[in-house]
């Protein structure tokens, strides 16, 4: 991203936590993205707000994509598809293990004062200290 401002930063965060507390407001349910999509396997009965949701969060970002040209991300060509999709499944399968994600846990669950979700985020971030420090500076991959 090339227009980085911190206007930009607060904007995002205040969209996200809007959305978040839009839904807690309304329907009762936490903002975890793994917990609304996994849900949507098991979850008979609520699966039309679950689509919903996930669709809004791919329609913002069609929408920003288009009507904001210079806030458009570079594609990530560096990395083989393989990588990218066995980096995915270890992220869902992390998700499911650690009962949630950085969504659920760092925005809903810290605005709520869980120690619970403390617990998750902080280890959520010092794994991806650690991650980010042996990729880069150990193995020397680029990103």
């Amino acid at each position: 991203m090339t227009d980085f401002t911190p206007w930009t930063a607060l904007a995002g965060g205040l969209l996200i936590g809007g959305g978040a507390t839009g839904l807690l407001a309304t329907t009762g349910r936490i903002a975890g993205i793994s917990g609304i999509f996994f849900g949507l396997a098991r979850a008979r009965g609520d699966r039309l707000w679950r689509l919903l949701f996930l669709a809004g969060m791919v329609a913002g970002a069609g929408v920003l994509f288009h009507q904001a040209p210079t806030l458009q991300f570079a594609p990530r060509t560096e990395f083989p598809l393989v990588t990218l999709v066995v980096a995915g499944l270890l992220v869902g399968f992390g998700t499911r293990l650690g009962n949630g994600c950085t969504s659920g846990h760092g925005v809903c669950g810290l605005g709520r004062r869980s120690v619970r979700s403390l617990a998750a985020t902080l280890v959520f971030m010092l794994t991806g200290v650690v991650t980010t420090v042996v990729t880069r500076h150990w193995l020397g991959v680029a990103g």
